[in-house]
């Protein structure tokens, strides 16, 4: 690309070159089974916290049919995302997918959206994990702690640990995955020789006028807490996120993301019947740890739950370290096309995102510190809040994804795809329709209407900037790359970077229209 800066489709790309690119390198570690413990590590947090706030909303049976109807929709989405994944190898993920169906406007909005997913989902599992551990801390030594003490901590830590290398992430994801899943394993099977499991429990939530006992509050409580059951799910969509630190990326994310999502199945079926039936619908409806209420069940009047509960953290702390990675990939791969600013794309001599990581911490503290003083909120509902404004970033990024995905399709017929969804077009507009209407239900529930109507307003603020500035700083990282030239170049894998600048620069192809 000559240095001259090209404008096209109402953005303008500056000269990089190959030095740009040196300060922002990647390494790849990760296969099949790393990357399915990244995405079940980074999911498993909602097994353990979050999900039951949608009894509140549906009653158990309600909350079922919403789990339901979420799990299908993650199905069709992960066959949809698989297939542009394998197509499209890039730390950008859904960006990456938007970028090359619909322009950079499309590419940027969807990026911003997954940044609001992921940062925010972030901070709502660092305040499920502070409240397990406060509740352990006051149950063994009867000492507490405020939340933002322990969300320091556990920020300071995965920051450590995620800036540490790729390779001490991947195996760490693995290793807590695993651990997180064992746990869950014991609850189950401690559970059903209790002799504390009751269906009555299942039940216990009077039913409103027009209701029924499977479904108390009716139709609207399912629809209510659709954003509650896709926390069970929340996150296996990253793995396109690691496409640059994966060996075989074509191959292994379509068989990660699968692999992963059944399993979540399986953990989130077992916690959702089994937790209520001890616990009690009405009383895990508010709980801020319904594994470790769980345990108090099990064994009352007994320091084994607390242990047992000790445990249960790191299911949490998996989701933690799991999603941070995920947010400083999205804001790496953002800042290196040049939609955020460039330096947040800067890796040290570790070759990860420090920069990026580090401002995701940031915003979730500030979040910690200003939401819950803000609203007046007590810790469970503030994780609710938290957990609203993810769902709202996350489900805007489903429904352009599939949009992408139907766009591809049709624009890119001939493009390679190592991968193809079962499902097809077909799964994804199902999966996009579902999407919205989950976007649309979260206006419906005033208990957390006003901390999505904020975030809203950030996400607009966010596409205002790039209009006045950010539009005029673009890049040719490897998602663009893909995107200007149709997918003849953006293959780190096999061509390294800055390969559609040397094109233009040499005269060999010209890309862009002439200037003037």
């Amino acid at each position: 690309m000559s240095q001259q800066p090209h404008s096209v489709s109402g953005v303008t790309y500056q000269h990089a070159g190959h030095d740009y690119f040196a300060k922002r390198q990647l390494t790849r570690h990760a296969g099949a089974f790393a990357l399915w413990g990244l995405g079940v590590a980074a999911v498993i947090s909602g097994d353990f916290s979050g999900w039951n706030l949608g009894i509140a909303e549906a009653g158990w049976g309600g909350l079922v049919v919403a789990t339901v109807v979420i799990g299908l929709m993650y199905l069709f989405m992960i066959f949809s995302i698989s297939e542009m994944s394998a197509s499209m190898p890039h730390t950008g993920g859904a960006y990456s997918f938007a970028r090359s169906a619909m322009g950079p406007w499309g590419g940027y909005v969807t990026g911003v959206a997954e940044t609001i997913e992921y940062v925010f989902t972030t901070a709502v599992v660092g305040v499920f994990s502070s409240l397990y551990a406060d509740a352990i801390l006051s149950d063994v030594f009867d000492i507490s702690w405020p939340l933002w003490v322990w969300m320091l901590i556990f920020y300071v830590i995965f920051v450590g640990l995620n800036t540490a290398g790729a390779a001490v992430s991947f195996r760490f994801a693995i290793i807590i995955a695993i651990l997180s899943l064992l746990v869950l394993a014991i609850f189950a099977v401690t559970a059903l020789f209790s002799g504390r499991l009751s269906t009555d429990n299942l039940f216990d939530i009077a039913p409103e006028s027009g209701g029924s006992t499977f479904l108390p509050f009716g139709i609207g409580g399912v629809l209510l807490a659709l954003p509650f059951a896709i926390w069970f799910f929340l996150g296996i969509e990253e793995l396109p996120l690691a496409a640059e630190e994966t060996h075989t990326p074509q191959q292994d994310i379509p068989k990660g993301s699968i692999a992963g999502l059944l399993t979540l199945f399986v953990s989130a079926g077992l916690v959702l019947v089994l937790n209520p039936m001890v616990v009690g619908a009405e009383a895990i409806s508010a709980s801020g740890e319904p594994i470790l209420d769980g345990f108090r069940v099990i064994f009352p009047d007994s320091s084994i739950a607390a242990i047992l509960s000790l445990f249960a953290l790191t299911g949490l702390i998996a989701s933690f370290q799991g999603i941070m990675f995920a947010a400083g990939r999205n804001v790496y791969s953002l800042s290196r096309a040049g939609y955020y600013p460039q330096f947040l794309s800067l890796t040290g001599a570790r070759k990860t995102p420090y920069v990026a990581l580090l401002l995701t911490a940031v915003v979730g503290m500030l979040a910690v510190i200003v939401v819950p003083n803000v609203l007046g909120q007590d810790n469970v509902t503030f994780a609710g809040s938290l957990l609203n404004m993810a769902v709202f970033g996350a489900v805007i990024a489903y429904v352009l994804q599939m949009v992408s995905f139907v766009l591809l399709r049709r624009k890119h017929p001939d493009v390679e795809r190592p991968y193809k969804s079962p499902t097809g077009v077909w799964g994804a507009i199902v999966a996009g329709l579902l999407a919205a209407v989950a976007l649309v239900i979260l206006f419906l529930n005033e208990a957390y209407r006003d901390p999505v109507i904020w975030i809203a307003g950030f996400f607009l603020v966010a596409i205002l900037w790039f209009a006045l500035v950010g539009r005029n700083q673009l890049v040719l990282s490897p998602e663009e790359e893909f995107a200007v030239t149709g997918g003849k170049h953006g293959h780190p894998e096999k061509e390294g970077y800055a390969v559609t600048e040397d094109e233009e620069e040499s005269g060999k192809v010209e890309y862009f229209p002439p200037s003037g």
